[in-house]
């Protein structure tokens, strides 16, 4: 039988619990959206203030965030459906496979944003540009640049930062 929520040409594969890898969360996103119909599908940095709130033990790890502009975010979209191969986003008969979207919808829920930095408040990092649920689980913070990715624009007066690693 096929579930409810599957559109037309969506194909389910049925998968075995995941057993595999361990994430740790770090911390929770607060955005305004409670309800997935309410989320942008993809956010802007003129969305509103979102906060990247960290478990307090992490604190120190934001040392040095503050000198870029952008940095990139990553979570665990826990709410996803994790069986589509295929799917049909757009609702206009023409269907995909998972890997070439950018959907939610995939084996391993792993979202990630591009977004602007506004400041950081302790153990929260205020952000624009985030697009998933208020209580997303947090996995990682990154700057936006590495060794292998043009440099991030660097916020005016801050010190160059060093070069890092994904």
């Amino acid at each position: 039988m096929t579930p409810p929520d599957i559109r037309p040409n969506e194909i389910v594969v049925q998968l075995t619990p995941p057993d595999d890898a361990q994430l740790r969360f770090i911390g929770r996103v607060r955005t305004p959206w409670r309800d997935r119909s309410q989320c942008p599908r993809q956010g802007s940095v003129e969305g509103p203030e979102c906060r990247l709130c960290l478990d307090p033990v992490w604190a120190p790890a934001l040392a040095g965030l503050e000198a870029y502009a952008r940095i990139e975010v990553l979570y665990w979209l826990d709410q996803s459906r994790r069986d589509l191969v295929t799917q049909s986003p757009r609702l206009d008969g023409v269907t995909t496979g998972t890997f070439s979207l950018r959907s939610p919808v995939r084996p391993n829920p792993i979202g990630t944003a591009l977004v602007q930095l506004v400041r950081i408040d302790g153990c929260e990092v205020v952000v624009r540009g985030l697009d998933c649920l208020d209580g997303t689980p947090l996995l990682d913070i990154k700057p936006d640049r590495c060794a292998y990715s043009p440099r991030a624009l660097a916020k005016p007066g801050a010190e160059e930062p060093p070069t890092g690693h994904s």
